[in-house]
């Protein structure tokens, strides 16, 4: 059993949020998910607030700027890496101040970065290609992520207080295993990453962030199809899926899901929509998949308590902020479910 860092009966958020303002964002966290709230990213703010500008804004001796086709590593910090800077410096004091607003004492907090395949997918080398298509660079960008992160988590913990968490956002690594990321010329694709050369360089980064927090760490992935086995065999403690497509899910995936709760490890799971429904949902609908889920591959529906986190089924920057709040809610009504079970469950 790899140990929890949160307690029974938490929620928390995937990480994006609707919005330009971090103090109220701050705030409406912490008092949403009291026990295990996340450090608010707002990519509404554009360059350098979403999580590619964000992550590399914590690059440490590596620069990036924007160009038409995105981000772009650059000779020496411009506008654009000093803004991304900046930002994050802006969400931090907001969070803490929210804090000691609120009078709440979270054990622990979580905080979330592209990981290093999304990251090194997302940014162009000089004259164009990809980072992941240049294995120096691409080793670079991963000791430079593990040692920026380092700095980052030590200034989060010494600013709340509390243990932190990390979260590694890949929701480009199906597409680099897949070989179905374009060129620069749009032509053609970069070539697919052997699985065993994506599960070390995401172990090595895991593997760093562990040693800098003392926490498992979480990886995300929303795709349809995640690749939980490769994750896990990275060294992930947790996994974030989108919970509203289990379903339908092949008996591969299931069985894959199985063998991570039986080893184990946790899955936060996205229950509550992103979006707002048509129809106001209700609370015993939104954890059908988690309980059918538990119910087909055989696990008691403790497991829940034990190994299960509800998270927004993804990011929530596309709400707006009346759903934003009321999807929190309902998240963290789902986590005091999940430990005290309602009749009738």
């Amino acid at each position: 059993m790899i140990e929890r860092a949160w307690p029974d009966g938490a929620a928390t958020g995937i990480g994006s949020m609707p919005g330009a303002d971090p103090a109220e964002t701050a705030a409406v966290v912490l008092g949403e998910l009291p026990e295990f709230p996340h450090l608010p990213e707002l990519p509404g703010r554009g360059v350098g607030a979403d999580i590619l500008g964000r992550t590399a804004g914590l690059l440490v001796d590596i620069a990036v700027d924007v160009v038409p086709s995105g981000y772009r590593v650059s000779p020496r910090p411009g506008l654009d890496h000093r803004r991304a800077v900046d930002l994050m410096r802006w969400d931090l004091d907001a969070f803490e101040e929210a804090l000691q607003r609120s009078g709440s004492t979270p054990a622990v907090v979580k905080t979330q970065v592209a990981g290093p395949w999304t990251l090194a997918a997302g940014i162009e080398l000089a004259r164009g290609h990809r980072v992941l298509t240049d294995r120096g660079a691409l080793r670079e960008f991963a000791a430079s992520l593990s040692e920026g992160l380092d700095a980052h988590v030590r200034e989060l913990a010494e600013r709340t207080g509390a243990r932190v968490v990390v979260q590694f956002d890949e929701p480009t690594l199906p597409d680099v295993l897949a070989g179905a990321l374009s060129t620069p010329s749009g032509y053609g694709t970069v070539r697919s990453v052997p699985a065993p050369e994506a599960r070390d360089l995401l172990a090595e980064v895991i593997g760093a962030a562990e040693r800098s927090t003392g926490q498992p760490v979480i990886v995300h992935c929303c795709a349809t199809r995640p690749p939980v086995s490769l994750l896990r065999s990275a060294g992930a403690g947790a996994l974030a899926l989108d919970g509203t497509t289990l379903d339908g899910a092949p008996a591969s995936l299931l069985d894959e899901l199985g063998e991570a709760w039986d080893s184990g490890v946790s899955l936060l799971l996205g229950l509550v929509p992103a979006l707002e429904p048509d129809a106001p949902p209700r609370l015993r609908d939104l954890a059908g998949p988690a309980l059918n889920l538990a119910d087909r591959l055989g696990f008691g529906r403790d497991i829940l308590t034990a190994l299960t986190l509800p998270t927004p089924s993804c990011g929530l920057a596309g709400a707006d902020l009346r759903w934003m709040r009321r999807t929190l809610t309902l998240t963290r009504e789902l986590g005091r479910a999940f430990a005290e079970p309602p009749e009738g469950w």
